[in-house]
């Protein structure tokens, strides 16, 4: 081989050295930050689970939160299961025909 080959050779093999040890390094950065990541998911959903707790605790002791609840409960919810049945109860005495309004 030639001079100007074995000068070639040698910057080549130098330039594939110093990408593979950048490579590696590059890859244990990368591992490293994707635990980072994974630990920052996990505390996130934590704090997620956190603040729908909250809201949850904020709604019902708002008064307005509170009233509205215990109102459609107490009144609403009642009523208009009254009315369901009362027109089950007529459909099956009509024969499972609907009321003419």
């Amino acid at each position: 081989m030639n001079t100007t080959e074995w000068i070639l050779v040698a910057i080549l093999g130098v330039t594939l050295f110093i990408f593979l040890i950048v490579g590696i390094i590059l890859i244990i950065r990368l591992i490293d930050l994707s635990k980072e990541v994974k630990k920052v998911v996990v505390e996130g959903q934590d704090i997620a689970k956190n603040t729908n707790g909250i809201v949850s605790n904020v709604k019902g002791m708002t008064s307005i939160g509170g009233t509205v609840e215990m109102f459609v409960d107490k009144y609403i919810n009642p009523k208009i299961k009254e009315r369901f049945k009362e027109k089950t109860e007529k459909r099956s005495e009509n024969g499972g025909k609907r009321d003419e309004k």
